[in-house]
């Protein structure tokens, strides 16, 4: 397939092939300097790099799990850690719309009144609810405990 095909079918840019290609994350098949063509197969690879992308993996994490002529080798440790994360973030987003939502229905005469709200804004000046710090970490695959050596 030509690139224009397979850009148009994948719905990116050629320029992001060109630049995945770069990667090592695809590869394009016949010679070098002519119009870029690319196996069938390039979609399925394409489809992996997106959805890798929508969990949060970078493409150096992407990359490591998918070899451009063979089939994918899925770290799984690394997808059980970004599925934590994932979990993680959907538990505070969910919190912090719970508490929004209270906030904009609480009853009381004052939110300074309002116990429910102290307690968000409690959270919040704890840092408890500043998710951006939590994503500046990168996640780590949990290693297997080590059993102790035996003398």
């Amino acid at each position: 397939m030509d690139i224009a095909d397979v850009a148009k079918r994948a719905g990116v840019p050629a320029s992001t092939l060109r630049y995945y290609e770069k990667q090592g994350l695809i590869a394009s098949i016949g010679p070098q300097g002519v119009r870029r063509r690319f196996a069938p197969a390039v979609l399925d690879q394409l489809a992996l790099i997106a959805l890798g992308q929508a969990a949060g993996l970078s493409l150096d994490e992407i990359g490591s799990m998918l070899s451009p002529h063979g089939a994918p080798n899925i770290d799984r440790q690394l997808l059980a850690a970004k599925a934590d994360e994932i979990d993680t973030t959907v538990k505070h987003l969910r919190a912090v719309s719970r508490g929004l939502r209270h906030a904009a229905a609480c009853p009381a005469p004052s939110h300074a009144q309002c116990p429910t709200f102290q307690r968000l804004l409690k959270a919040a000046a704890a840092g408890a609810l500043d998710h951006r710090r939590r994503k500046a970490a990168p996640a780590r695959p949990v290693k297997p405990a080590r059993r102790p050596e035996r003398p």
